[in-house]
């Protein structure tokens, strides 16, 4: 196995290939503390590429409740178990990744869902954690908590589909990292759904191939954001470009928020596939259950983002989230306005730091008649 550094576990570690980085990463952020679940992510993608015969009980984009949800079945609590004891110390990981753990004669691992693991997609929706006997005033974190987590694929930089793929059918494009299935060499052997830990990549029994989250990408290449990423009335998401923290540029809004502010975490980081869709975690819930989940920053990310409302640049990016379909490479903050803008400089889109409110009389004197908010 080859050695390759992976920063966000702070070390290197083993893998089954040479690092070889893109020329740019697709990235994501999505922001916990602003979904709804209301799954209109879920049938944009689902509408858009997985409405086919075998690919019924697929969903590359999926929102599950945490802590008791799962798509499929426990697929988190499965390998966390296997994994045995995860440790940070001074933010590099100590523990085990899922690639140097992996089993005599296997790469990776992992373990593979059966059918029935796919048949409760929404089993623990809206189920809280902890129980509130004789009342409770309201407090952070919640006595009593649950939060939504959507997913989709990480296009991780060391994805575990890919090092198990034996038919060498899984690639990650040069161009911008985004990992893809080619259905031409694919024989559904079906180790990339033993192996990728997120269980986002699935088996189609009506073509015997394995089919997968691709990014969305021929929008991505017109610089259009993903289906699910448009189509998110909470505006939660933002797609685009990261880099690696030595390159970090602060006016890269992915880079601002993940290097520079590091309010934006990487799911599972520990299992060392450097996945590159990121969260910020929500607020409420217990920090222990956010720092298995996200690692040892996100107490800190927690704190970062409650001070958004001090914090205009802060505060202000997180009003581009959702507002133009279009990838921002680029942004700034001019007086009480958030610019996104290409990478030439070009402006996209121009957001207003607090929305004007404009507050009627009661009374209507031009027309005699008093206004009411009834429709």
């Amino acid at each position: 196995m080859a050695r390759v550094h992976n920063w966000q576990i702070g070390r290197e570690m083993s893998y089954w290939y040479p690092e070889s980085r893109p020329h740019r990463q697709f990235a994501a952020i999505f922001d916990i503390n602003k979904c709804i679940a209301c799954q209109t992510c879920t049938l944009a993608c689902k509408t858009t590429w997985t409405s086919g015969k075998g690919q019924e009980y697929m969903l590359w984009n999926n929102v599950e409740s945490k802590p008791y949800g799962f798509y499929p079945l426990a697929w988190d609590l499965k390998l966390l178990q296997m994994l045995g004891a995860q440790s940070w110390t001074k933010g590099a990981y100590t523990g085990q990744t899922i690639f140097e753990s992996a089993p005599a004669g296997k790469r990776v691992l992992g373990w593979r869902p059966d059918e029935t693991d796919y048949a409760y997609p929404n089993v623990g929706e809206d189920d809280c954690a902890g129980q509130i006997e004789n009342g409770a005033d309201l407090q952070v974190p919640h006595l009593a908590w649950f939060f939504y987590l959507a997913r989709i694929c990480n296009h991780c930089t060391y994805p575990a589909c890919l090092a198990s793929c034996p038919r060498g059918s899984i690639y990650k494009r040069p161009e911008d990292g985004i990992v893809l299935v080619d259905q031409s060499r694919c024989r559904g052997y079906r180790e990339c759904v033993q192996a990728c830990p997120y269980k986002k990549v699935f088996y189609n029994p009506m073509t015997g191939t394995s089919e997968k989250c691709i990014a969305c990408f021929p929008k991505m290449e017109q610089g259009l954001q993903p289906q699910c990423f448009v189509n998110c009335i909470g505006k939660i998401r933002m797609a685009g470009w990261v880099s690696q923290p030595e390159d970090a540029r602060p006016d890269n809004p992915i880079d601002y928020l993940v290097h520079v502010r590091k309010v934006a975490l990487p799911l599972f980081p520990q299992f060392g596939l450097e996945p590159n869709v990121y969260y910020i975690p929500p607020i409420h819930a217990p920090m222990m259950f956010l720092q298995q989940m996200f690692g040892p920053g996100a107490e800190q990310a927690v704190r970062t983002y409650q001070s958004a409302p001090a914090d205009p640049d802060l505060a202000g990016l997180l009003r581009l989230f959702g507002c133009t379909e279009k990838v921002i490479p680029r942004w700034k903050r001019v007086g009480d306005s958030i610019i996104g803008s290409r990478e030439d400089g070009g402006e996209i889109v121009r957001v207003p730091m607090r929305e004007p409110v404009y507050i009627r009389p009661a009374f209507d004197a031009k027309y005699q008649i008093a206004r009411v908010n009834c429709p």
